[in-house]
């Protein structure tokens, strides 16, 4: 005989509550998820030294932006991340960089900054012992050809101020984030190009410039034609024009003493500002890296300009930093009859594309023109120069040269 079953069914108001209830759990534990993971994280600073033993200390790795200290410093770097690869923290690592490199009995000792990114309420003492021991046991490893005196290591957590301070007391640091276009393209954020400056005659911007140190710009010769008056001049810094971030006035203007201001001649356009006050380094503001003059920068190498100039020929300047990603285009081909028919001189080159549609346009002449190197430290390729209107094919953006210029910058600034 069969049995017959009876099923109750929940009515829908009771059916709408329990799943408003699990929607709300849910949106609980959502949002407890996202605050520990992302707001109740912030970034914690370490100090490391260490002497090499191996290498000879030369007086070139003083200077950052030589070949000696770049090659060195990348592979202390390798050795360094390499030592958090494939743990629990190599997510959590945000950056190694080495802020500088000394002499150390017949060697050479290693001073560098080390960021993590860590939930806030975690314990620092337990944090230290795990970043420590896994570059402890790195260093004791083979690190060839680097060989490392373990003895020397030490590992000292350092305030977030204090930390930032060496890092942005460093050339060509920055915020890492996507560049793209500026024709068309999109807005930079503070502190995503803190080279970056603004030349202002009177309160109006009228070029780019490039901090090169604490109180010395680079710029292009043709930004002061015609306008010679010191005391008309402002710089200011920071992503907006209003209200900036920083504002100085001027000390000198240095234009290119071969530059012709009476003829429409593009030959030494390059000029160095020297602001009346230094500035502070901060995230938001510091200087990019000048390459050596022997430094060669390859065809097809991916470089951004930055300015803020017009987004369309003849168009107004914008307030707001914007960015674009462009490639250097040799100069034999840049001389080619449809391209610029000879005009580009060895002070002088060309980015962009040879299609046209990303550019530099009026009012971001003098700005700069960046790359990063492997270690992810920017250099200064060029300078916004010249070209014919903005983004059109066959007539990319044309740059005053900074290797060429390289010693005439050193003889006025000692940069």
């Amino acid at each position: 005989m069969a049995r017959s079953v009876r099923r109750t069914l929940l009515e829908p108001w009771k059916i709408a509550l329990i799943v408003l209830a699990v929607v709300v759990v849910l949106a609980i534990v959502i949002g407890l998820l996202v605050y520990f993971l992302v707001y109740d994280q912030k970034l914690f600073f370490y100090n490391a030294t260490f002497r090499i033993k191996n290498v000879q200390y030369s007086p070139n790795l003083q200077r950052q932006t030589s070949a000696e200290f770049r090659e060195l410093s990348a592979s202390i770097e390798f050795v360094v991340n390499q030592a958090f690869r494939s743990t629990p923290l190599e997510k959590r690592m945000v950056q190694s960089h080495v802020i500088r490199l000394s002499p150390d009995n017949g060697g050479v000792l290693v001073d560098m900054v080390l960021v993590f990114r860590f939930v806030a309420s975690d314990s620092r003492t337990l944090l230290w012992e795990s970043v420590n021991n896994f570059l402890l046991r790195r260093l004791q490893s083979s690190t060839q050809p680097l060989s490392i005196d373990v003895s020397s290591y030490h590992l000292s957590e350092i305030n977030e101020e204090y930390g930032s301070n060496l890092l942005n007391s460093c050339c060509g640091t920055r915020m890492d984030r996507s560049a793209e276009r500026i024709t068309g393209g999109n807005i930079a954020g503070e502190g995503e190009w803190p080279w970056q400056a603004s030349l202002q005659n009177n309160g109006i911007h009228r070029c780019g410039a490039t901090l090169i140190s604490d109180e010395w710009l680079v710029t292009a010769a043709h930004c002061f034609r015609g306008f010679r008056e010191l005391r008309s001049w402002t710089t200011s810094f920071g992503a907006r024009l209003n209200p900036p971030t920083e504002k100085r006035n001027l000390r000198q203007i240095i234009v290119h003493e071969h530059y012709a201001e009476s003829v429409m001649d593009h030959e030494y356009d390059i000029a160095v500002v020297q602001l009346a006050t230094p500035v502070q380094y901060t995230s938001a503001v510091h200087r990019v890296c000048l390459p050596e003059a022997t430094h060669v920068f390859p065809d097809n190498t991916t470089c951004y300009v930055t300015g803020w100039g017009a987004l369309r020929d003849d168009g107004p300047s914008v307030s707001e930093l914007r960015q674009t990603k462009v490639e250097i285009i040799s100069n034999n081909i840049c001389n080619r009859g449809e391209v610029y028919n000879g005009a580009i001189t060895p002070g002088m080159l060309c980015a962009g594309y040879l299609e046209g549609g990303s550019d530099a346009c009026q009012g971001d002449s003098g700005g700069p023109l960046v790359t990063p190197d492997p270690r992810g430290i920017w250099y200064l390729v060029g300078i916004v120069s010249w070209g014919d209107e903005c983004a059109k094919p066959n007539k990319p953006g044309v740059y005053t040269r900074v290797t060429y210029y390289r010693n005439w910058i050193f003889e006025h600034t000692g940069v």
